[in-house]
């Protein structure tokens, strides 16, 4: 049956839901109590044998649009979508349906559509209005459970209904079930993973077959393989953000259309192949999944990824979704009205926190997203939450929106919950001063909730742990963590430390003791043996590992859609060249083939190149046509292109960013690692899940310092003392020369004194035949002794 025989609206069912839109906004005791009901009924929902279409459209309203211009766009195609093709081309059969309105909201309730699920394609749609020349616009759905072709084109209708119903961790929710929503606590600690570099795939579906490999090898009792390591011992797992992001700014767009009449139109496909590290976001789609992740092109592979981590042998693993609310790339300016937004930022546009339908669909997207199975939430740059304040004439922070964030109580398998929160919050970033006068506990404080967590200092950004003097510089926030760190994220290898670290310029007073070359260094410093013994055995907290730097891959600021400042953005970048690329590593044939297509052969040929850009793109203020004439005047002439322009120079940051992408992927570095490291890493995280009382905050008879005088090195001690009486006692060299020989127990520590220690862990690099005694400790190494009561 055509899309025009079997779709029509439901005029009686229409009326009913603009009805209750006239209710809501007339009864409830707030405008934003009433928008927060309707918000639950917007976007396309399954409803019986209907679908419910609901749109927030105050641009109408601007537009003085008449109804008799409003529809409902529905697109069928007229041959099967194959979602796993790169480009396709097809026919779609277009209706358009009558819509009611009230106020800022247009409604349509329709029966005869298709909804997708796992195994089928189902209608697509808009909302479309005409204007008095006779052009047509589009609004699309912010709330679209499904975006096949991203945030810019049209969403399609789908199931989430049969798609939670056919999880398999139904068990695990259910468990969860009682009088009250269930509310999950913090995991003792947490892996981070950006989606794309985790395996070789680049996919949810290719990461969920990953764990579920593992779980099969566990419970048959198997030898891990190569790498196995990295994943274990985590009680949670938190993926960067899995939103759609922004497209390539000149195209092609994933959607193209051509050809078009009042019932039908020619569609150009293609499958969405953007790279990016997940925080470009639009704002639009955030309930749904970015289409970039999805091996089939089915949100399901969200779910799937969940339940496989909720029904791990042994112990479930929570998933933790990381959510950018706090900003939208000036990008969403194309997909969402114009209502949406308070003015432009760094990052491209601020939202309208205080627009009571901005703030109840904003907060109704994160629900629907935590939905897919999230047991806790990580809030990127919260202190970018804020308002603007006629009468003080300032910015206000919006921790009454950061409170409501905690409190959406979330519904799967029929078990309610609140999920755990993060906040990752600097302020009063970027006020100059911030690094020294941020607490980095405004959040915590602000709400009072005692399960509110949130980055700790040495977690955010701007920390390089491989230049000499960083660990007694730091010292004073160390403290911190020691006197109140429970409710801090601890660690200092994450995607933003990791990213800072490559833009740091290596003749700065390196600390050339962690390795023989740059690379080494970099790795040593996030992969550090010391570091993570101080992070898991003697500081509160919850830590936090970053695949990547655990595996000794590379990392970075990855973005390939930019084309008015990309070859800006890569000349910032170029410096990473020198930390993360050896000559070696350039020379492998599958290693930045593009760049290599272009004429960069070698790694010197493209180092010498990076070395003049970005020098250019400063003198020149970023003129791409002078740029490119200099770099053509260089003598000898540069390798590369054989003539530069403005166009080659885009070409070149667009290679850059894409080999730079296939290079960080943690599959190339997996047979690389030293299995005495990362058995030593697992059994340090397994030591703090059997110690999960190290989270609190040290108490009055712990004691944490560092050995005077320094001579040349720092050297932390920590004895911390357990709720049962047993005492942890910790001695970690952060950096500098060799100790000389000393015993750790005769260390003037208070609380060590007597019999009964036993050392529970070493660093790799100390002699296995150590039990204890006089020792020398070198960069980077450290121990941990235990003492029953």
């Amino acid at each position: 049956m055509s899309l025009k025989d079997r779709a029509s609206l439901d005029a009686e069912a229409t009326q009913r839901l603009v009805d209750w839109c006239r209710e809501q906004l007339t009864t409830q005791p707030t405008a934003f109590d009433a928008e927060a009901a309707i918000a639950r009924r917007l976007g396309a929902q399954k409803s019986g044998d209907l679908f419910e279409f609901g749109f927030w459209t105050p641009e109408l309203l601007d537009h003085r649009v008449p109804d008799g211009d409003v529809f409902l766009e529905i697109l069928e195609p007229s041959d099967d979508i194959d979602l796993t093709r790169s480009h396709q081309e097809l026919s779609f059969e277009r209706v358009y349906l009558p819509v009611m309105r009230y106020e800022a909201h247009t409604f349509a309730c329709v029966s005869g559509l298709k909804a997708g699920t796992r195994d089928l394609i189902g209608d697509f749609y808009a909302l479309a209005w005409r204007d008095a020349s006779g052009d047509w616009h589009r609004i699309l759905d912010p709330l679209a459970a499904s975006l096949p072709f991203g945030a810019m084109a049209p969403a399609e209708l789908y199931d989430t209904g049969a798609m939670q119903a056919a999880r398999s961790d139904r068990g695990y929710y259910e468990a969860l079930s009682g009088e009250q929503p269930h509310r999950f606590g913090p995991p003792t600690n947490i892996l981070q993973i950006h989606v794309p570099t985790a395996t070789a795939g680049g996919t949810l579906a290719s990461l969920a077959r990953h764990f579920e490999r593992l779980s099969e090898r566990l419970r048959a009792d198997l030898p891990l393989e190569q790498g196995d390591a990295l994943y274990l011992g985590y009680d949670a797992v938190q993926l960067l953000p899995v939103e759609p992001t922004t497209v390539y700014e000149t195209g092609p767009d994933f959607w193209q259309e051509s050809d078009g009449t009042d019932r039908s139109v020619s569609v150009e496909l293609t499958r969405p192949d953007t790279t990016n590290w997940g925080y470009d976001v639009v704002i639009a789609g955030m309930g749904a999944v970015n289409p970039v992740l999805l091996e089939s092109g089915r949100p399901d592979e969200l779910v799937d990824l969940a339940a496989v981590l909720h029904n791990f042998p042994g112990k479930p693993k929570k998933l933790v979704f990381d959510v950018v609310f706090g900003h939208s790339d000036n990008q969403g300016l194309n997909t969402l009205n114009p209502h949406f937004f308070a003015g432009p930022n760094m990052y491209g546009q601020n939202l309208e926190y205080k627009n009571p339908a901005v703030r109840a669909i904003l907060l109704e997207m994160q629900r629907r997203k935590v939905n897919f199975g999230a047991d806790g939430v990580r809030v990127d740059g919260a202190q970018d939450f804020k308002w603007w304040d006629p009468h003080t004439q300032s910015l206000q922070h919006d921790d009454d929106y950061l409170r409501q964030m905690t409190e959406v109580k979330q519904e799967v398998a029929g078990t309610q919950f609140r999920p755990w929160f993060i906040f990752e919050d600097g302020r009063p970033w970027p006020q100059e001063d911030w690094e020294l006068s941020s607490t980095y506990r405004a959040v915590i404080e602000n709400l009072g909730d005692q399960d509110i967590f949130q980055w700790g200092p040495l977690t955010f950004a701007h920390n390089t742990p491989f230049i000499y003097g960083f660990w007694l510089s730091k010292y004073w926030r160390i403290r911190e963590i020691a006197s109140h760190g429970a409710n801090w994220i601890s660690g200092t290898a994450n995607h933003d430390t990791l990213r800072r670290g490559t833009q740091v310029n290596p003749k700065l007073n390196i600390n050339t003791r962690l390795g023989r070359t740059r690379m080494e260094i970099l790795d040593t410093a996030y992969d550090n043996p010391a570091v993570s013994m101080l992070t898991y055995a003697a500081l509160p907290g919850v830590p936090m590992d970053f695949l990547n730097a655990a595996a000794r891959a590379s990392w970075g600021f990855i973005r390939n859609q930019d084309d008015r400042y990309g070859v800006k953005v890569v000349a910032e970048e170029a410096i990473s060249l020198k930390w993360q690329v050896d000559e070696y590593s350039y020379s492998v044939p599958s290693s930045f083939r593009r760049l290599k297509e272009i004429g960069f052969a070698t790694r010197e040929e493209l180092v010498r190149f990076f070395e003049i850009l970005p020098a250019l793109v400063e003198v020149t203020e970023y003129d791409l046509d002078k740029i490119a004439g200099l770099l053509n005047a260089v003598e000898p002439k540069l390798s590369g292109p054989g003539v530069f322009t403005p166009d080659e120079l885009k070409i070149i940051a667009r290679a850059w960013m894409d080999d730079m992408h296939e290079y960080c992927n943690v599959s190339h570095s997996l047979p690389l690692l030293d299995p005495n490291q990362t058995g030593f890493m697992l059994a340090l995280r397994k030591f703090r899940r059997s110690n999960a009382w190290l989270r609190d905050n040290l108490g009055a008879n712990d004691t944490f310092d560092y050995l005077r005088p320094v001579d040349g090195r720092t050297v932390f001690v920590c004895l911390r003392h357990a709720p049962n009486g047993n005492q942890v006692f910790t001695v970690t060299h952060m950096e500098g020369g060799e100790t000389g020989e000393f015993d750790p127990l005769t260390l003037p520590v208070p609380g060590i004194q007597g019999t009964g220690w036993r050392l529970t862990l070493k660093t790799p690099s100390i002699d296995e035949a150590y039990v204890g005694g006089p020792i020398v400790l070198d960069d980077s190494a450290g121990l941990v002794y235990e003492r029953a009561a």
